[in-house]
């Protein structure tokens, strides 16, 4: 009665205030959750996604980078990404260290072109300037029109071809041949066997939706490789590795040289290509995209996500990208940034567990990387396959990338495939200003470089 009386005389009624700090931060009622929820959700994408924190290192390693302080980088820059996705734009998305990514600037920059991992660091921090920079402005939307969907898929599952070889290659299931190239390996010996088995484990614990596959394969496949006095026990906690090693170890004046213009452009479209996608589709399910079509903060997620890749350069890790195992959180109930503030604050959590990270064999994480790789060749499916204009600058640059073990060369040639397919069978309008300029490019960097 007393309310209808002060709405008759015109006073405001008083509104709740909710849950609090993180009601006002969060906006969690309007969302249609609850702290509970975000928690458990927070929780769930973290588990899907924490096997990063075992595999980046191991990866990095190889390119010559110290094992501790990429271990502490990597969950100190996933940290930092999942704070500024979760207080700044609101988003239930986890980032970390991109998977194919990290293989590029370790198995192509480093091993491959003969780079320092400093100099690859430093393409990495200037990849995530300009993309920045695209993101603030509306080049960005321009760009990510003018790039045909098909390149767009195929760069996708090209990083996971690629990514499946360096499973393969690391666990020895894949080995060289001088005669065929490639061969199979033995398969009776522990490392592929285990290897094979860690890959199996995650494909059947994923098709029936158990929680955590990856992470539980992972540490089954280590146990067992411990009973067999595979793998020598460590520890499990303790005070995290000095960063020292990596932190500002990044050197951009190397990666100036004209020689890192295809890295740049490799590592800033696989990044870009495969945010957009990732958080159109976490959209899609967090009902974030409003009546109109427009998804909220969308913005400032790609903000978020693109600075985050500058902070991972500066502390020592490969380009940080949004994570499609976010879907996870999504589907347990996340909405709102709370859920990857709790993704941050676990992986902050996980830098005290570096001697586990440092027992994950190379087999282990093998069979991670292999089925990761078979996932991100999905995308596949959505090109036209009866449009050969489309379907063989597609197949070239997924095929390529594997083949010349470089993703950069994989997108050039896709490219380069692209407009001459259009420009000579009569469909040059299908060919925008910037596929003709990013062609060239890529043709004087075959032709001088």
């Amino acid at each position: 009665m007393e309310s209808t009386k002060q709405e008759q005389r015109g006073i405001p009624l008083a509104r709740p205030t909710g849950k609090g700090l993180l009601e006002r931060l969060f906006k969690l009622s309007l969302h249609g959750t609850t702290v509970k929820t975000e928690l458990a959700a927070g929780l769930t994408t973290f588990i899907t996604m924490a096997y990063i924190v075992f595999v980046n290192p191991n990866i990095m390693a190889d390119a010559g980078v110290d094992h501790g302080a990429a271990f502490v980088a990597t969950c100190l820059a996933a940290a930092l990404g999942c704070l500024l996705m979760g207080l700044y734009a609101n988003w239930p998305v986890g980032l970390a260290p991109g998977m194919g990514l990290n293989a590029f600037f370790t198995y192509t920059v480093v091993q491959t072109m003969g780079h320092s991992w400093q100099v690859a660091l430093g393409a990495v921090f200037l990849s995530g300037v300009l993309f920045m920079i695209l993101t603030f402005s509306r080049i960005r939307e321009w760009l990510l029109n003018s790039i045909p969907s098909s390149l767009r898929f195929a760069m996708g599952a090209g990083v996971g071809l690629f990514l499946g070889l360096i499973g393969l290659k690391t666990a020895g299931i894949v080995v060289a041949h001088p005669a065929t190239l490639l061969h199979l390996g033995d398969l009776t010996s522990p490392g592929p066997l285990l290897a094979a088995i860690c890959f199996l484990m995650i494909a059947v614990l994923e098709y029936r939706r158990v929680f955590g596959a990856i992470l539980i394969s992972i540490l089954g496949v280590t146990l067992a490789g411990l009973a067999l006095g595979l793998v020598e026990f460590g520890g499990v906690f303790s005070v995290p590795p000095s960063l020292t090693p990596t932190l500002m170890a990044m050197d951009v004046r190397g990666a100036l040289d004209v020689t890192m213009i295809s890295v740049i452009f490799a590592f800033l479209f696989v990044h870009m290509f495969d945010t957009a996608g990732t958080l159109m589709g976490v959209a899609q399910r967090a009902q974030l995209v409003k009546e109109d079509g427009r998804i909220e903060n969308l913005s400032k997620a790609m903000k978020a996500d693109s600075a985050s890749s500058v902070v991972g350069a500066a502390l020592g890790v490969p380009p940080v990208t949004s994570y499609v195992e976010s879907a996870a959180g999504v589907a347990a109930g996340g909405r709102t940034g709370l859920t990857a503030v709790v993704v941050g604050l676990l992986f902050v959590a996980a830098m005290f567990f570096a001697p586990l990270a440092g027992m994950i064999p190379a087999y282990a994480t093998a069979g991670a990387l292999i089925y990761v790789a078979m996932l991100m060749m999905g995308g596949m499916a959505h090109i036209e396959w009866k449009e050969h204009t489309e379907s063989i600058p597609a197949i070239v640059t997924a095929i390529m990338m594997p083949l010349t073990f470089s993703v950069a060369d994989g997108i050039a040639l896709g490219f380069i495939t692209y407009v001459v397919m259009k420009l000579f069978t009569g469909k040059h309008r299908d060919i925008s200003l910037s596929l003709y300029s990013l062609a060239a490019i890529f043709v004087a960097k075959f032709v001088f470089l």
